[in-house]
């Protein structure tokens, strides 16, 4: 029994049945523990926990919970453990520890680094025109420019030379070039060195002369597939976010290289050498470096893995689903993407007959004012509306299995059939 503040006493409030509620939501029909039993083919949208990481995390939020600003032992501990972490995070990434700023996740790094990275308010942002709209969003509301892509989804390289060149010419100095190293929808990996020696080639042709052109990459999805050691290298900055790894939601960085200058974006106490103030989410921060360490350390086998899995899942995709096709070419790609185009199906209807099987997986467009649009990705790669209508985003990760594959190799052309018939 509940007592109020008047001394009376009062029943608390009806719990919720869970029967009921299993019997209204589809994840509480297949097992009581709620996903199991769901194939979970959206590793581009989050991953699992992985269960080490939990584990590594556990202990910061509550015996050693100390906030690594203060002065006493609880805080001097919690200082050491984001010490350690953010060294093995700049082992694994390739960068100094000093270089590593922790940011709430993928989000605020790219925004950071298009915002804070321009070294002049007159300066300009540009972008691949497939980015995330974390970076996409923020260069078009700074005026910026958009480059275009070639047929699988990688930044077309004389198109960037023109429109660097455009923008010295006609006095509107470039700040920060923008290009993912992995993109979040098709999965086209971008090759960063050939990125950075045509920023280079161009930047000569700056009106105030002969200046470097930072280059940011977003390697969210590209952390867990490549070596970040030798894949981002060329790039100034590089944002990162723990829960496309394994690890926690909530947490992630922006690689900041000590010549690159860089302006704070959050103010107040001072955190990360001044360059993004907030207390330290220290469970977080130790289960993102635990994260990455898990993912260098099987990267060899995982991808090997996966790669197989995906292979035998767009095969048998193709030779099962008549109008299927594959959205950029498989060798662009890193090893976790599966990205098609189905014709003569609705994604939206699809995606909703695998749920009711028990496969989850996403689509290559996006929701706008009730309409159903092309995503700007597939814009970009020139794919036709009715092609887009039927996109579909299947991404395996660290924790797939063969009876994934084999489950949504019965489930998507099931589906696909059903839509066509019902025509729904």
């Amino acid at each position: 029994m509940l007592r109020s503040l008047d001394g009376s006493t009062d029943r608390p409030s009806q719990a919720v049945d869970p029967s009921r509620a299993q019997q209204s939501d589809p994840l509480f029909t297949r097992a009581d523990s709620g996903l199991e039993g769901f194939v979970d083919l959206d590793h581009a949208a989050t991953t699992r926990l992985r269960p080490e990481i939990a584990e590594a995390m556990e202990p910061f939020g509550s015996l050693r919970y100390g906030n690594p600003s203060g002065s006493h032992s609880l805080a001097r501990d919690a200082v050491r453990a984001v010490d350690e972490a953010r060294e093995q995070i700049a082992e694994i990434v390739g960068c100094r520890p000093s270089e590593v700023i922790f940011t709430s996740g993928g989000t605020e790094a790219d925004n950071h680094a298009v915002t804070g990275g321009l070294p002049a308010r007159s300066s300009t942002p540009v972008c691949s025109a497939v980015e995330h709209h974390a970076v996409l969003d923020v260069v078009h509301a700074l005026g910026g420019h958009t480059v275009g892509v070639n047929s699988d989804g990688q930044i077309d390289h004389a198109d960037l030379a023109a429109v660097l060149n455009r923008a010295a010419e006609s006095g509107a100095a470039v700040g920060v070039v923008s290009v993912m190293l992995a993109n979040n929808e098709v999965g086209s990996i971008n090759n960063l060195s050939e990125v950075a020696a045509c920023i280079a080639e161009a930047s000569h042709s700056q009106v105030a002369g002969e200046s470097h052109i930072p280059l940011h990459t977003d390697a969210v999805q590209a952390a867990a597939w490549l070596d970040l050691r030798t894949a981002a290298t060329a790039a100034d900055m590089i944002s990162i976010s723990a829960h496309k790894l394994g690890g926690p939601k909530g947490i992630g960085a922006l690689v900041v290289r000590e010549s690159t200058p860089i302006r704070p974006m959050i103010l107040g106490g001072g955190q990360e050498r001044d360059r993004r103030s907030g207390t330290a989410n220290v469970p977080g921060i130790v289960g993102f470096a635990a994260a990455l360490r898990a993912v260098d350390a099987e990267r060899a086998e995982t991808n090997q893995r996966v790669s197989q899995l995906r292979e035998q899942l767009i095969v048998g995709l193709l030779e099962s689903v008549t109008g299927l096709s594959e959205t950029v070419d498989r060798s662009a790609q890193i090893p976790g993407s599966c990205h098609v185009c189905i014709e003569g199906v609705d994604s939206e209807s699809l995606l909703l007959l695998l749920e009711a099987e028990g496969v989850l997986a996403s689509a290559g467009s996006s929701c706008a004012s009730g309409a159903q649009e092309a995503s700007h990705v597939l814009t970009a790669l020139g794919i036709p509306d009715d092609s887009a209508r039927g996109a579909l985003r299947l991404w395996l990760g660290w924790d797939s299995t063969q009876s994934d594959v084999d489950r949504a190799l019965l489930a998507v052309p099931a589906a696909v059939q059903r839509v066509r018939e019902f025509g729904i």
